[in-house]
C-alpha cells in the first residue's frame, strides 16, 4: 500500500533535510514524499530538488508552485498530486517538526478501521509542548471549543494538521467548495468529511513548538479562522 506524505513549504530550508532524513528512516513500506513548495525565498524549493536527486533511493517529489498561494490550496494541489500518484493514503504535516514524525506508524496502523486518522494534542494522552504559555494555551483551547460548538464536529482536535486519509476520502471531497486558507482549513474540510459518514480517530501526539525558521500564524489567519466557523455550517 502506497503511502505519501504531502508537505507544503514555504521558507523550510532549516527544517527540511531533517525531514527527509527522518521519514527515509521509517519503518514504513512504500513511504513517499511530496512537497509543495509556494517558491520560497530561501530556496526550499530547489533544496527538494537537490534532496531527490541526493536520494535516488526514496521517492521524493516535488511540486513548484510560483508564489506564496495559501496553505490550503497548497493541501488541495498536493492531495491531487499524491492521488495521481496512486496514493492508497495520504498524510499531511508540517516541515517544522511541530507533528512528530515518529508517530507516522502509528497513524497508518490505526486507520486500518477507519477512513481518517488525526494526530490530536487533546485527545486522551495528548500533550501541548511544555513552553507554550497560559495565554497561547487558552487561545487554542477556545478556538477548537468555539469550532466544535458552532459546527458540531465530533473531534476533539478540530484545527490539528496532522492527519492520515484513505483514497476515498480525498476522492469524495469537492474541493471547489473549500474557501478556508490557513488553519481553518483543517477543520473545514473536517467538517465536509464528517457530513459525508466517514469515520475519524484521533491518536495521541505530543505537539511541539518549532525550533528553526519563523511561524507563519498571523492575526489574519486567526480572524479568518472563526468567521470561517461562523459562516461554513449554513455554506454547506
Amino acid at each position: 500500500m502506497k503511502t505519501v506524505v504531502v508537505l507544503p513549504t514555504y521558507n523550510e530550508a532549516e527544517n527540511l533535510p531533517l525531514m527527509v532524513e527522518q521519514l527515509r528512516a521509517l519503518p514504513v513500506v512504500d513511504l513517499h514524499v511530496l512537497v509543495v513548495d509556494d517558491n520560497s525565498p530561501d530556496g526550499t524549493g530547489q533544496l527538494a530538488d537537490e534532496l531527490r536527486q541526493r536520494y535516488p533511493d526514496f521517492v521524493l517529489a516535488v511540486l513548484h508552485r510560483p508564489g506564496k498561494l495559501g496553505l490550503g490550496t497548497a493541501y488541495i494541489q498536493g492531495f491531487r498530486r499524491a492521488l495521481e500518484l496512486g496514493a492508497d493514503y495520504v498524510i499531511q504535516m508540517d516541515t517544522d517538526f511541530s507533528h512528530p514524525v515518529e508517530a507516522i506508524p502509528r497513524m497508518l496502523e490505526a486507520i486500518a478501521s477507519v477512513d481518517v486518522v488525526v494526530g490530536s494534542r487533546y485527545t486522551q494522552g495528548g500533550q501541548l509542548d511544555p513552553s507554550w504559555g497560559w495565554r497561547r494555551r487558552l487561545l487554542s483551547w477556545g478556538a477548537n471549543s468555539f469550532v466544535r460548538w458552532r459546527t458540531g464536529l465530533k473531534l476533539q482536535d478540530t484545527t490539528g494538521g496532522f492527519r492520515c486519509y484513505r483514497r476515498r476520502v480525498l476522492e469524495a471531497l469537492d474541493f471547489s467548495r473549500v474557501r478556508s486558507d490557513g488553519f481553518a482549513f483543517q477543520f473545514e474540510t473536517a467538517y465536509a468529511i464528517q457530513r459525508k459518514g466517514f469515520r475519524f480517530v484521533e491518536v495521541p501526539i505530543l505537539f511541539r513548538d518549532r525550533t528553526k525558521g519563523a511561524s507563519k500564524m498571523s492575526l489574519r489567519i486567526i480572524l479568518e479562522a472563526f468567521w470561517r466557523a461562523w459562516e461554513m455550517k449554513g455554506r454547506y
